[in-house]
């Protein structure tokens, strides 16, 4: 017989103390929402100004090139795209059963969503939780729109969910899951990988999308040469890329640490700019925060307090990520961690970064003044519903939104795709050259050095050098690349919290430049 289907429950990921999200608070989908019409308004009157200003100075030339478009008509155009670019294009529910391990039966409920299409393919992470709705998944795909306009990936935003607690399932029933919804995705033209390309969310990884892109490959993309490009977040060996584990993580580091490094926005925040001797507070220690905490540590940072589910910990001096992982990984949670002490409300202790990696909605109304850190860095998607942004703001603290700091895992994800679509690794074809080129170098200097008599010199590589002759490998590529990107879209958000005068308001102004960009490639290609 037919199990009864898991009706999504609320979990929230914070202290025991915590207060749960008021219910009058807007839903995830509608807090996207709120946040992108609040942005498009001062886009929508900048563009207005500009085409009003074009249309007074224009001749009659001009004019018959536009199709003798009116002032008028452009307005209404400007207002037409901007409307357009709001609501989800596409959403599928998918209904399906799978035999349990015991013989029992079990009807399974997913969602996948693809919000725009104005570039191709959608991108954006499959997770399971019992939490999966298509409001989530809608909200989750609209917000990925924008992250990659922000961070300059060609991609539309999209997102899935499986409605399920993948605790409760054993390996082989996870399997099964995991294909027959790949399939059923293929069959509707959301999997393709010139089409809509998941990736890992929450409780998914590196097996889950080898499992996906095998399905894929073995179904409606049996004789596609790309097909592998279906799904980014693969094992190595599967087509994945090296440093995609870590890049959300490693993306919230760089992000951070380039707004804590502007003297802008910290003589309003009241710190010192850069990292070192920061006090961190770590929301959600899962790959995310784990990840973001060594590359905080190691940047000489001190992460003082962690928030799980099971509990809350707090170190004066510093707690290490990497033992409270390992401790995590034997004990299946970070409860009685002997490197720090049990301690409630971590959350709103006094500390200068708290990252919230953890889930959405965990930052609202009724909890924002009870923050103290005076940098909030938004590892999850939305952990901060727009009332509380605002209460943040009042109270002086920046905020970095997700749509860019997180935005780490869909730029390595891009790189993967790529690495899948050109069908070799980055810096192969390339390793040699730059060996021989560098060895060809030294000796040229050496050869130089002992014409003139200078033979007792040590002319050889340095231990530097040395580890760098033989060319970048993947992961140094995929890793400056990160870096690169992520402080390309800093300056650019920067620039337009500068342009609009918006103080500490960087979300505005992150949805603001993505609004910008995605309007552009609408408006060329033809509305």
């Amino acid at each position: 017989m037919f199990r009864k289907i898991i009706t999504p429950t609320i979990r929230l990921v914070a202290p025991k103390r915590a207060i749960a999200c008021p219910a009058e608070e807007p839903s995830f989908c509608e807090m996207v929402e709120i946040n992108y019409n609040e942005a498009s308004k001062l886009v929508e009157q900048s563009l207005m100004a500009k085409a009003k200003e074009t249309y007074s100075l224009m001749d009659s030339v001009e004019r018959k090139k536009r199709r003798n478009q009116d002032e008028g008509q452009a307005l209404a155009e400007i207002r037409g795209i901007l409307a357009s670019m709001r609501p989800c294009n596409h959403v599928i529910q998918i209904n399906f059963p799978i035999s349990r391990d015991d013989g029992s039966y079990e009807n399974i409920v997913g969602y996948r969503a693809q919000h725009s299409q104005h570039r191709l393919p959608t991108k954006g992470g499959m997770r399971y939780s019992l939490d999966v709705c298509e409001d989530e998944v809608k909200a989750l795909a609209a917000l990925m729109t924008w992250k990659c306009a922000v961070v300059d990936v060609p991609f539309g935003g999209g997102k899935a969910g499986i409605c399920i607690n993948p605790k409760e399932y054993s390996e082989t029933e996870l399997e099964k899951i995991t294909r027959r919804f790949a399939r059923e995705l293929a069959k509707k033209g959301f999997l393709g990988p010139s089409i809509d390309v998941p990736a890992p969310d929450m409780a998914t990884g590196e097996r889950e999308m080898a499992w996906m892109a095998d399905e894929y490959a073995k179904t409606i993309g049996y004789g596609d040469l790309n097909a592998k490009g279906c799904v980014t977040g693969k094992p190595i060996s599967q087509g994945g890329i090296h440093g995609r584990t870590s890049a959300t993580g490693r993306g919230i580091y760089h992000g951070t640490d380039i707004f804590v490094d502007d003297a802008f926005f910290m003589d309003k925040v009241g710190l010192t700019t850069g990292l070192a001797g920061k006090s961190i507070v770590v929301q959600g220690f899962g790959n995310v925060g784990f990840h973001a905490a060594r590359y905080f540590k190691r940047a000489g940072a001190k992460i003082v307090g962690v928030i799980e589910w099971d509990g809350s910990l707090w170190n004066d001096n510093g707690i290490d990520p990497i033992e409270l992982d390992a401790y995590k990984l034997d004990n299946g949670g970070v409860k009685g961690f002997p490197g720090a002490e049990a301690r409630e409300d971590v959350m709103y202790a006094e500390c200068d970064v708290l990252l919230s990696c953890a889930m959405e909605k965990v930052i609202h109304k009724a909890n924002a003044h009870l923050i103290k850190a005076k940098v909030i860095s938004e590892g999850a998607n939305g952990p901060i519903t727009p009332a509380a942004h605002e209460i943040l703001l009042k109270n002086n603290k920046l905020i970095i939104p997700d749509m860019y700091v997180n935005a780490g895992g869909v730029t390595v994800s891009y790189f993967e795709w790529l690495k899948n679509i050109s069908q070799v690794s980055f810096g192969k074809l390339s390793f040699k050259y730059q060996e021989d080129t560098n060895l060809a170098l030294l000796q040229s200097v050496q050869d130089s050095m002992h014409q003139g008599g200078l033979s007792q010199i040590n002319d050889g590589p340095n231990e530097n050098m040395a580890s760098r002759m033989q060319g970048a490998s993947e992961k140094d590529i995929v890793q400056s690349g990160l870096q690169y990107t992520m402080e390309r879209s800093a300056k650019q958000i920067i620039s337009r919290v500068h342009e609009y005068d918006l103080g500490l308001d960087v979300r505005k102004a992150a949805f603001v430049l993505a609004c910008e960009k995605v309007y552009d490639t609408t408006n060329t290609a033809g509305f």
